[in-house]
């Protein structure tokens, strides 16, 4: 009787988690926009882009969620991983970044993100394998 109590639990239990994710599974988009002056981020949870649109832009909270670095490619091992200096717009649709100094055509500049990240999905909650703690998103993009 104890067994059927603790397995019925189990079960409401992850059909609530289970119908509690999110549907968005789309992972975020990061690109430059069209004339490689700026990098968009898009494909934002809606819930967190909203809070996202009640904070200054300015804030440093931007600088904590996003990060872009200028980082050394094969091809030209002499350029130090460098933290990117700019400024974030938010719209409708996601974020742009748009740098202090224009971004260099042939350099390499990751882009971490925590953004959408994620504990884990209700697959990785039934099978026990959560991560222990939050995995940024990371893009490199070449100029």
């Amino acid at each position: 009787m104890v067994k059927c109590i603790v397995n019925f639990s189990l079960l409401v239990f992850l059909c609530g988690v289970i119908g509690c994710s999110s549907s968005n599974n789309k992972p975020i988009s990061i690109t430059f926009n069209k004339d490689s002056s700026g990098i968009v981020i898009g494909d934002i949870d809606k819930p967190g882009l909203l809070q996202l649109q009640q904070i200054d832009p300015a804030d440093s909270v931007f600088k904590e969620l996003i990060a872009v670095l200028q980082t050394p490619s094969e091809n030209d091992t002499s350029i130090r991983e460098e933290l990117i200096q700019g400024g974030y717009l938010l719209s409708d649709t996601g974020i742009l970044f748009t740098p202090n100094q224009p971004f260099i055509k042939g350099r390499e500049y990751l882009v971490i993100t925590h953004l959408n990240a994620k504990f884990g999905d209700a697959e990785q909650i039934a099978k026990g394998q959560l991560n222990l703690g939050v995995k940024p998103t990371q893009q490199s993009l070449v100029r």
